[in-house]
């Protein structure tokens, strides 16, 4: 018996569309913060890459009808918990980066893998931006080893968006 054209063709757009990311988001932001927090040794905390910057980095440009600048709030808020900084500040930076990210991809309609990590490459340099003017803003002495994550985030890129 013939099968009606109609009917495989929206069988086939279904299988077309990606599952719901319901599983993935929460699971890799555990690891992250995981990640984040593990004792690591003084001279291998310097260079310790932002992994929850990069991981809200990914969900919303991946992502973008799951995780708004709503979900970069709330993970800029724990990042701040867990890093006992002042809080607010990673939620404020992370929120104002979301912002970037997604000025820089509005008229994107397919990212490819070069685009996405330049715009990482480009968030990831105003995160430590932003985080420096805030440092110095309160006063603090912001030693010369706060920028030393840099190139390690940068690299660490192409790992996350393979894994997720």
């Amino acid at each position: 018996m013939p099968r009606n054209n109609a009917s495989s063709s929206i069988s086939d757009s279904r299988s077309l569309v990606k599952p719901d990311p319901l599983l993935p988001i929460p699971i890799s932001l555990v690891v992250g913060s995981i990640f984040t927090v593990y004792p690591v040794s003084s001279s291998m905390s310097i260079w310790r890459p932002e992994i929850m910057l990069m991981l809200t980095l990914f969900w919303v440009m991946c992502q973008p009808k799951w995780c708004g600048v709503w979900f970069a709030f709330v993970v800029g808020f724990i990042t701040d918990l867990m890093l006992d900084s002042h809080l607010g500040t990673h939620a404020f930076v992370f929120v104002l980066l979301t912002f970037a990210a997604r000025f820089l991809t509005r008229n994107k309609r397919i990212l490819t893998f070069p685009s996405r990590w330049i715009i990482a490459t480009i968030v990831i340099i105003l995160n430590f931006v932003l985080l420096f003017l805030f440092h110095r803003m309160n006063g603090n002495v912001v030693p010369l080893w706060f920028w030393s994550p840099i190139i390690p985030s940068i690299l660490v890129w192409p790992l996350i968006c393979v894994l997720l």
